[in-house]
Protein backbone atom coordinates (compact mmCIF):
# COMPACT_ATOMS: atom_id res chain seq x y z
CA UNK A 1 0.00 0.00 0.00
CA UNK A 2 1.40 3.38 -1.01
CA UNK A 3 0.80 6.25 1.42
CA UNK A 4 1.12 9.89 0.40
CA UNK A 5 1.14 12.41 3.25
CA UNK A 6 -0.16 15.93 2.59
CA UNK A 7 2.07 18.89 3.36
CA UNK A 8 1.22 20.86 5.41
CA UNK A 9 -1.04 18.93 7.75
CA UNK A 10 -1.88 18.87 11.45
CA UNK A 11 -1.19 21.49 14.10
CA UNK A 12 -1.20 25.15 13.08
CA UNK A 13 0.52 27.95 14.97
CA UNK A 14 -2.68 28.95 16.78
CA UNK A 15 -3.25 25.42 18.06
CA UNK A 16 0.41 25.07 19.09
CA UNK A 17 0.06 28.33 21.05
CA UNK A 18 -3.16 27.19 22.74
CA UNK A 19 -1.85 23.77 23.75
CA UNK A 20 1.45 25.24 24.93
CA UNK A 21 -0.49 27.79 26.98
CA UNK A 22 -2.19 25.03 28.96
CA UNK A 23 0.99 23.00 29.38
CA UNK A 24 3.05 26.02 30.44
CA UNK A 25 0.32 27.15 32.86
CA UNK A 26 0.34 23.73 34.51
CA UNK A 27 4.12 23.94 34.91
CA UNK A 28 4.03 27.52 36.22
CA UNK A 29 0.96 27.43 38.48
CA UNK A 30 0.50 23.74 39.22
CA UNK A 31 -2.74 21.80 39.06
CA UNK A 32 -5.48 22.38 38.44
CA UNK A 33 -5.86 25.05 35.79
CA UNK A 34 -9.30 25.59 34.30
CA UNK A 35 -10.00 25.78 30.57
CA UNK A 36 -13.24 27.28 29.31
CA UNK A 37 -14.52 24.89 26.60
CA UNK A 38 -12.26 22.50 24.69
CA UNK A 39 -8.94 24.25 24.14
CA UNK A 40 -9.08 23.00 20.52
CA UNK A 41 -11.47 20.63 18.76
CA UNK A 42 -9.58 17.37 19.24
CA UNK A 43 -10.55 14.84 21.88
CA UNK A 44 -7.09 13.27 22.07
CA UNK A 45 -5.52 16.67 22.81
CA UNK A 46 -8.17 17.45 25.43
CA UNK A 47 -7.82 14.04 27.11
CA UNK A 48 -4.02 14.37 27.22
CA UNK A 49 -4.23 17.78 28.87
CA UNK A 50 -6.86 16.50 31.29
CA UNK A 51 -4.51 13.74 32.48
CA UNK A 52 -1.87 16.43 33.12
CA UNK A 53 -4.20 18.38 35.40
CA UNK A 54 -6.32 20.64 33.20
CA UNK A 55 -10.01 20.85 34.03
CA UNK A 56 -12.36 21.69 31.19
CA UNK A 57 -15.55 23.58 32.02
CA UNK A 58 -18.44 24.94 29.99
CA UNK A 59 -19.28 27.83 32.31
CA UNK A 60 -17.16 30.17 34.42
CA UNK A 61 -19.45 29.43 37.37
CA UNK A 62 -17.66 26.06 37.57
CA UNK A 63 -14.33 27.83 38.22
CA UNK A 64 -13.31 28.60 41.83
CA UNK A 65 -12.56 32.25 42.71
CA UNK A 66 -9.04 33.44 41.79
CA UNK A 67 -8.27 30.27 39.83
CA UNK A 68 -6.08 30.21 36.73
CA UNK A 69 -8.48 30.20 33.79
CA UNK A 70 -7.66 29.75 30.10
CA UNK A 71 -9.86 30.86 27.22
CA UNK A 72 -9.81 28.46 24.27
CA UNK A 73 -8.34 29.15 20.83
CA UNK A 74 -11.81 29.89 19.47
CA UNK A 75 -12.22 33.07 21.53
CA UNK A 76 -14.95 34.27 23.91
CA UNK A 77 -17.38 37.15 24.19
CA UNK A 78 -16.85 40.43 26.05
CA UNK A 79 -19.47 39.23 28.52
CA UNK A 80 -17.31 36.23 29.40
CA UNK A 81 -14.20 38.43 29.69
CA UNK A 82 -16.05 40.80 32.04
CA UNK A 83 -17.41 37.95 34.16
CA UNK A 84 -13.89 36.53 34.56
CA UNK A 85 -12.57 39.93 35.59
CA UNK A 86 -15.41 40.54 38.07
CA UNK A 87 -14.77 37.16 39.70
CA UNK A 88 -11.04 37.86 40.02
CA UNK A 89 -10.01 34.93 37.83
CA UNK A 90 -6.42 34.82 36.65
CA UNK A 91 -7.03 34.71 32.90
CA UNK A 92 -4.68 33.45 30.20
CA UNK A 93 -6.23 34.20 26.82
CA UNK A 94 -5.31 31.50 24.28
CA UNK A 95 -7.57 32.96 21.56
CA UNK A 96 -5.84 32.49 18.22
CA UNK A 97 -4.38 35.84 17.10
CA UNK A 98 -6.06 35.40 13.72
CA UNK A 99 -9.44 35.13 15.46
CA UNK A 100 -8.60 38.25 17.45
CA UNK A 101 -7.88 39.98 14.12
CA UNK A 102 -11.46 39.21 13.03
CA UNK A 103 -12.77 40.63 16.33
CA UNK A 104 -10.82 43.83 15.72
CA UNK A 105 -12.12 44.18 12.16
CA UNK A 106 -15.70 43.69 13.34
CA UNK A 107 -15.42 46.25 16.12
CA UNK A 108 -13.84 48.80 13.81
CA UNK A 109 -16.63 48.41 11.25
CA UNK A 110 -19.32 48.68 13.93
CA UNK A 111 -17.79 51.83 15.47
CA UNK A 112 -17.70 53.42 12.00
CA UNK A 113 -21.44 52.84 11.63
CA UNK A 114 -21.47 49.80 9.35
CA UNK A 115 -23.96 46.99 9.69
CA UNK A 116 -21.70 43.96 10.13
CA UNK A 117 -22.39 40.65 8.37
CA UNK A 118 -20.46 37.63 9.65
CA UNK A 119 -19.93 34.78 7.19
CA UNK A 120 -19.79 31.67 9.33
CA UNK A 121 -21.47 28.74 11.06
CA UNK A 122 -23.97 30.14 13.61
CA UNK A 123 -23.32 27.52 16.29
CA UNK A 124 -19.52 27.41 16.01
CA UNK A 125 -17.72 28.61 19.18
CA UNK A 126 -15.62 31.05 17.15
CA UNK A 127 -18.74 32.69 15.71
CA UNK A 128 -20.43 32.86 19.12
CA UNK A 129 -17.33 34.51 20.59
CA UNK A 130 -17.05 36.94 17.68
CA UNK A 131 -20.69 38.00 18.00
CA UNK A 132 -20.01 38.81 21.63
CA UNK A 133 -16.97 40.91 20.78
CA UNK A 134 -18.77 43.39 18.50
CA UNK A 135 -20.79 46.17 20.22
CA UNK A 136 -23.61 46.13 17.68
CA UNK A 137 -26.09 43.78 16.03
CA UNK A 138 -24.35 41.33 13.68
CA UNK A 139 -26.11 39.20 11.07
CA UNK A 140 -24.69 35.71 10.43
CA UNK A 141 -24.93 34.14 6.96
CA UNK A 142 -23.53 30.77 5.95
CA UNK A 143 -24.71 30.26 2.35
CA UNK A 144 -25.38 32.14 -0.87
CA UNK A 145 -29.08 31.32 -0.44
CA UNK A 146 -29.11 33.15 2.89
CA UNK A 147 -27.57 36.21 1.25
CA UNK A 148 -30.61 36.37 -1.03
CA UNK A 149 -32.90 36.67 2.02
CA UNK A 150 -31.16 39.70 3.54
CA UNK A 151 -33.40 42.74 3.76
CA UNK A 152 -30.83 45.54 3.74
CA UNK A 153 -31.12 48.34 1.20
CA UNK A 154 -28.43 48.63 -1.45
CA UNK A 155 -27.22 51.97 -0.09
CA UNK A 156 -26.99 50.89 3.55
CA UNK A 157 -23.41 50.93 4.88
CA UNK A 158 -22.50 47.24 5.14
CA UNK A 159 -19.30 45.40 6.04
CA UNK A 160 -18.51 41.70 6.25
CA UNK A 161 -16.09 39.59 8.28
CA UNK A 162 -15.52 35.83 8.11
CA UNK A 163 -15.00 32.88 10.40
CA UNK A 164 -11.35 31.82 10.08
CA UNK A 165 -11.85 28.09 9.63
CA UNK A 166 -14.27 27.96 6.68
CA UNK A 167 -13.75 26.47 3.25
CA UNK A 168 -12.02 29.19 1.24
CA UNK A 169 -14.00 28.50 -1.95
CA UNK A 170 -17.36 28.43 -0.16
CA UNK A 171 -16.56 31.64 1.71
CA UNK A 172 -15.43 33.36 -1.49
CA UNK A 173 -18.74 32.37 -3.12
CA UNK A 174 -20.75 33.88 -0.24
CA UNK A 175 -18.66 37.06 -0.29
CA UNK A 176 -19.13 37.36 -4.05
CA UNK A 177 -22.89 36.97 -3.57
CA UNK A 178 -22.80 39.76 -0.99
CA UNK A 179 -20.88 42.00 -3.37
CA UNK A 180 -23.30 41.34 -6.22
CA UNK A 181 -26.30 42.22 -4.07
CA UNK A 182 -24.60 45.06 -2.20
CA UNK A 183 -21.90 46.55 -4.48
CA UNK A 184 -20.82 49.07 -1.83
CA UNK A 185 -20.17 46.48 0.89
CA UNK A 186 -16.66 46.50 2.33
CA UNK A 187 -14.61 43.82 4.08
CA UNK A 188 -11.28 42.01 4.21
CA UNK A 189 -10.04 39.86 1.37
CA UNK A 190 -10.80 36.14 1.70
CA UNK A 191 -7.03 35.77 2.11
CA UNK A 192 -7.73 36.84 5.69
CA UNK A 193 -9.16 33.38 6.29
CA UNK A 194 -6.59 31.55 8.41
CA UNK A 195 -3.39 30.89 6.43
CA UNK A 196 -3.21 27.36 7.89
CA UNK A 197 -6.75 26.54 6.78
CA UNK A 198 -5.99 27.75 3.26
CA UNK A 199 -2.72 25.82 3.11
CA UNK A 200 -4.33 22.57 4.24
CA UNK A 201 -7.18 22.97 1.79
CA UNK A 202 -4.77 23.61 -1.07
CA UNK A 203 -2.72 20.57 -0.02
CA UNK A 204 -5.70 18.20 0.10
CA UNK A 205 -6.83 19.34 -3.36
CA UNK A 206 -3.40 18.48 -4.71
CA UNK A 207 -3.29 15.23 -2.72
CA UNK A 208 -6.61 14.14 -4.21
CA UNK A 209 -5.07 14.20 -7.70
CA UNK A 210 -2.54 11.52 -6.77
CA UNK A 211 -4.44 8.97 -4.65
CA UNK A 212 -7.35 6.53 -4.77
CA UNK A 213 -8.80 7.34 -1.34
CA UNK A 214 -8.26 10.10 1.25
CA UNK A 215 -8.15 9.79 5.03
CA UNK A 216 -8.62 13.02 6.98
CA UNK A 217 -7.55 12.70 10.61
CA UNK A 218 -9.48 15.01 12.88
CA UNK A 219 -12.58 15.53 14.98
CA UNK A 220 -16.09 15.78 13.53
CA UNK A 221 -16.42 18.91 15.71
CA UNK A 222 -13.46 20.48 13.88
CA UNK A 223 -14.82 22.70 11.08
CA UNK A 224 -11.54 22.71 9.18
CA UNK A 225 -11.23 18.90 9.36
CA UNK A 226 -14.76 18.41 8.04
CA UNK A 227 -13.96 20.82 5.19
CA UNK A 228 -10.86 18.81 4.23
CA UNK A 229 -12.97 15.67 3.98
CA UNK A 230 -15.56 17.51 1.88
CA UNK A 231 -12.92 18.90 -0.50
CA UNK A 232 -11.53 15.42 -1.14
CA UNK A 233 -15.04 14.11 -1.76
CA UNK A 234 -15.75 16.95 -4.19
CA UNK A 235 -12.61 15.91 -6.05
CA UNK A 236 -14.30 12.56 -6.66
CA UNK A 237 -12.29 10.50 -4.18
CA UNK A 238 -13.70 8.32 -1.40
CA UNK A 239 -12.83 10.25 1.76
CA UNK A 240 -13.17 9.40 5.43
CA UNK A 241 -12.90 11.61 8.53
CA UNK A 242 -11.39 9.57 11.35
CA UNK A 243 -10.17 10.46 14.84
CA UNK A 244 -7.42 7.83 15.05
CA UNK A 245 -6.27 4.44 13.86
CA UNK A 246 -9.09 2.58 15.61
CA UNK A 247 -11.53 3.93 13.01
CA UNK A 248 -9.62 2.51 10.01
CA UNK A 249 -11.53 -0.16 8.05
CA UNK A 250 -9.70 -2.51 5.69
CA UNK A 251 -12.63 -2.66 3.26
CA UNK A 252 -12.06 1.01 2.38
CA UNK A 253 -8.94 -0.04 0.50
CA UNK A 254 -10.21 -2.95 -1.60
CA UNK A 255 -8.76 -2.45 -5.11
CA UNK A 256 -7.18 0.82 -3.96
CA UNK A 257 -3.41 0.92 -3.77
CA UNK A 258 -2.62 4.59 -3.09
CA UNK A 259 -3.89 6.24 0.08
CA UNK A 260 -3.70 9.97 0.82
CA UNK A 261 -3.53 11.18 4.41
CA UNK A 262 -3.98 14.65 5.82
CA UNK A 263 -4.91 16.04 9.24
CA UNK A 264 -6.90 19.00 10.49
CA UNK A 265 -5.26 22.00 12.12
CA UNK A 266 -6.07 20.72 15.62
CA UNK A 267 -4.78 17.18 15.05
CA UNK A 268 -1.41 16.21 16.59
CA UNK A 269 1.10 14.31 14.47
CA UNK A 270 0.94 11.39 16.92
CA UNK A 271 -2.55 10.67 15.54
CA UNK A 272 -1.11 10.46 12.02
CA UNK A 273 1.38 7.92 13.36
CA UNK A 274 -1.48 6.01 14.98
CA UNK A 275 -3.32 5.77 11.65
CA UNK A 276 -0.14 4.66 9.87
CA UNK A 277 0.33 1.90 12.45
CA UNK A 278 -3.24 0.74 11.82
CA UNK A 279 -2.61 0.66 8.07
CA UNK A 280 0.58 -1.35 8.60
CA UNK A 281 -1.57 -4.11 10.08
CA UNK A 282 -3.44 -4.27 6.77
CA UNK A 283 -0.51 -4.21 4.34
CA UNK A 284 3.15 -3.20 4.10
CA UNK A 285 3.48 0.54 3.54
CA UNK A 286 5.51 2.68 1.20
CA UNK A 287 5.32 6.25 2.56
CA UNK A 288 6.14 9.51 0.84
CA UNK A 289 5.46 13.18 1.52
CA UNK A 290 3.73 15.30 -1.11
CA UNK A 291 5.70 18.53 -1.58
CA UNK A 292 3.81 21.54 -0.29
CA UNK A 293 3.99 24.90 1.42
CA UNK A 294 6.21 25.05 4.50
CA UNK A 295 4.88 27.03 7.47
CA UNK A 296 7.11 29.09 9.74
CA UNK A 297 4.51 31.04 11.73
CA UNK A 298 4.94 31.32 15.50
CA UNK A 299 2.67 33.17 17.94
CA UNK A 300 3.82 34.58 21.26
CA UNK A 301 2.28 33.00 24.36
CA UNK A 302 -0.32 35.01 26.31
CA UNK A 303 0.66 37.61 28.89
CA UNK A 304 0.99 36.10 32.36
CA UNK A 305 3.20 33.19 31.40
CA UNK A 306 6.88 33.32 32.22
CA UNK A 307 9.10 32.78 29.20
CA UNK A 308 11.03 29.52 29.40
CA UNK A 309 14.68 30.17 30.22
Amino acid sequence: MKIILAQPRGFCAGVVRAVNTVERALQQFGTPVYVLHEIVHNQHVVDDLRTKGARFVENLKEVPPNAVTIFSAHGVSKEVENEARDRGLQVLDATCPLVTKVHNHGRQYAVRGYQVILVGEPDHPEVIGTLGQIPARVVVVQTKAQVATLGFTRNMPLAYITQTTLCVDDTRAVVEALKRRYPRIIGPDTRDICYAVQNRQTAVRELSQHVDVVLVIGSPQSANSVTLRDIAAQAGKPSYLIADGSAVRSEWFDDKSTIGITAGASTPEVMVDDVLNALKRIAPLEIENLPGREEHVHFRLPDGLIARQ
